[in-house]
């Protein structure tokens, strides 16, 4: 078992951080028996493997260990593997366990495509708002989940440590055997919960993502991961801003000015605050053209809204030759 590169270094106050931290352990190194042994962690929906959009929801986590053999990810983590390998979740779950420190661990299998940031923080409020050992979801048939759990560590050592002693150890135990003492809370939620075990859960998946209400932002998450960005900016904004330009301008403008307001917002060091007050000043400018040109078309060719020709009534023009 053998750890590598580290996890980047954890951000906030030490105040915060001693309040919120935890630490992830992913297990990604199953058989994929039901996928005809294909390479699960690293199939991609939407464009990114499913490993690293398990990673993407866990990014605040303060260490991170993948429990499988090392692969390139989309952000640093560490490594560890059970011994023998392949001996079973359980084995897995206790090789990830001893490289945390952190008082809560979230536990997570590498195969679920929508798992968000947002699903990491409720299991963590449910796990510390009451004197539950582990919160774990449960999918649409409300059954239990222990693969997408916040659990506390100690409870979990205390559990391993008879199993690990016992005739055979870890080697082949099944989940319930260590979450069967444990003291547990339930979160439903059918779609963070959703994996995949077969090629048909991997359509549907790849089929979600593309639905109307979903593609834009799964294409955004995409895009961040892609270019090792971590910047929310208002959507909305954005759109607007291109709408605009595509409609005062040119339908090409759209694109490019929205690049233009990133870069701009790159250049000046901000965050989604220098985005947004970049798009406001583009967007303006999108509507003074725009107006320009609505002007030019109802009042004649010099857009003064005049109705005179080109030379009309400019200052120290000579009177006509009545002669």
């Amino acid at each position: 078992m053998t750890s590598f590169e580290p996890s980047g270094p954890p951000a906030g106050p030490p105040s915060a951080r001693a309040a919120t931290a935890y630490d992830a352990v992913v297990l990604a190194g199953g058989g994929a028996r039901r996928l005809g042994g294909a390479d699960k962690p690293g199939v991609r929906v939407g464009g990114r493997a499913l490993l690293d959009r398990v990673l993407a929801a866990c990014a605040d986590a303060r260490t991170t260990v993948v429990v499988a053999d090392p692969r390139p990810t989309a952000r640093p983590v560490r490594w560890a593997r059970e011994d023998p390998p392949g001996a079973g979740p359980v084995a897995a779950l206790d090789a990830g366990l001893r490289r945390t420190t952190a008082d809560d661990v979230l536990v997570l299998s590498a195969d679920l495509p929508f798992l968000a940031a947002g699903t990491v923080r409720r299991l963590l409020a449910a796990l510390r708002a009451g004197t539950a050992e582990g919160a774990l979801l449960t999918d649409a048939d409300g059954r239990d989940q222990p693969l997408v759990a916040a659990y506390r560590t100690a409870a979990l050592r205390r559990e391993l440590a008879p199993l690990g002693a016992a005739p055979g150890g870890l080697t082949g135990l099944p989940l319930r055997r260590l979450t069967a003492g444990l003291h547990l809370t339930r979160v439903p939620d059918p779609v963070a919960s959703f994996d995949c075990d077969t090629w048909d859960d991997i359509a549907t998946a790849r089929a979600r993502i593309r639905e109307h209400d979903h593609v834009l932002d799964e294409w955004i998450s995409a895009v961040k991961d892609e270019l090792g960005i971590d910047l929310e900016v208002d959507i909305g904004v954005l759109l607007d801003l291109a709408r605009d330009a595509a409609h005062g301008v040119a339908r090409p403008a759209a694109p490019l000015t929205t690049f233009l307001v990133g870069y701009a917002a790159a250049q000046a060091e901000g965050g989604p605050e220098a985005v947004a007050e970049a798009a406001r000043k583009a967007a303006a400018l999108a509507l003074r053209w725009a107006k320009e040109a609505e002007e030019a078309a109802a009042g004649g060719q010099d857009g003064s809204g005049g109705s005179g020709g080109p030379a009309a009534g400019r200052p120290g023009d000579a009177a006509p030759d009545a002669g």
